[in-house]
């Protein structure tokens, strides 16, 4: 009995360590296809690298122009003083741009952290605008990183379809305006408010939607707030820009 006792303990032992292999071997071929992300269990900065995104629509700079499409390694942003233009902005408004954040747990953007490890680091990596888009057109969603890095792909999507898709746009600016909590991700609600009132009105749509969103906007930002990420006096002046447009509009169709 004590025999038949020991080996079928053995047994047990056994099919337990060939399951665990098997689920091993399973685990090792979904990240060499790419399905899923090898994690490192004591990274907990949520962010190894960032993109640095412009706006398309209206003037920029040369110096910020050059910048479109940077990435960097969390390592250098961290770092003090850093800076990824080549100087400082000298449009006669400081021209609108985003330092993006993202875990990048899919296909895309592992690649492009593996371009800029592979490089020195005094050299820039820089995307182009068709690999922007297709960073942002992975399979993001299926990634381990999705819920980490939905309010940062969503603000990249909507930057880089702009001038493509006004709908992704959109849809993406709504996404960081009534979505980020993380506060990581608070310096980009104001961008994303703007941007939304922006497309907005370039593309036609009810006026009324766009004063609720901007009354939204002041409710939320008063302008006696000095709290961080609060709009600069740029962005208040994009705004008022816009709320004066939208009365001249108003103007004209009551006189008409």
């Amino acid at each position: 009995m004590g025999d038949g006792f020991l080996m079928s303990n053995v047994t047990i032992y056994l099919m337990a360590v060939l399951g665990l292999l098997g689920l091993w071997l399973f685990h090792y071929i979904q990240v060499r296809a790419g399905r899923i992300l090898a994690v490192d269990l004591f990274d907990r900065s949520m962010v190894r690298v960032y993109i640095y995104v412009t706006v398309g629509e209206g003037p920029v700079c040369e110096i910020c122009a050059n910048a479109h499409g940077r990435v960097f390694l969390s390592s250098r942003v961290g770092k003090k003083n850093f800076n990824p233009l080549d100087g400082t902005c000298n449009g006669k408004v400081h021209c609108q741009a985003c330092l993006i954040g993202l875990y990048g747990g899919w296909l895309e953007a592992r690649e492009v952290v593996a371009r800029i490890e592979k490089v020195s680091k005094k050299t820039v990596v820089r995307l182009s605008p068709e690999e922007l888009r297709t960073l942002v057109r992975g399979q993001w969603q299926r990634s381990l990183s999705a819920d980490t890095d939905r309010i940062s792909v969503n603000m990249l999507a909507a930057l880089c379809e702009e001038q493509h898709n006004a709908d992704i746009a959109i849809e993406g600016y709504r996404c960081v305006t009534n979505q980020a909590k993380d506060p990581r991700h608070f310096p980009l609600v104001v961008p994303a408010y703007l941007r939304l009132i922006s497309v907005l009105v370039r593309v036609g749509r009810e006026e009324e939607e766009v004063r609720q969103l901007i009354e939204q906007f002041e409710r939320r930002f008063p302008s006696d707030q000095h709290a961080p990420y609060s709009p600069s006096p740029d962005h208040r002046q994009m705004l008022e820009e816009v709320k004066a447009l939208l009365w001249k509009r108003r103007s004209l169709q009551v006189s008409a």
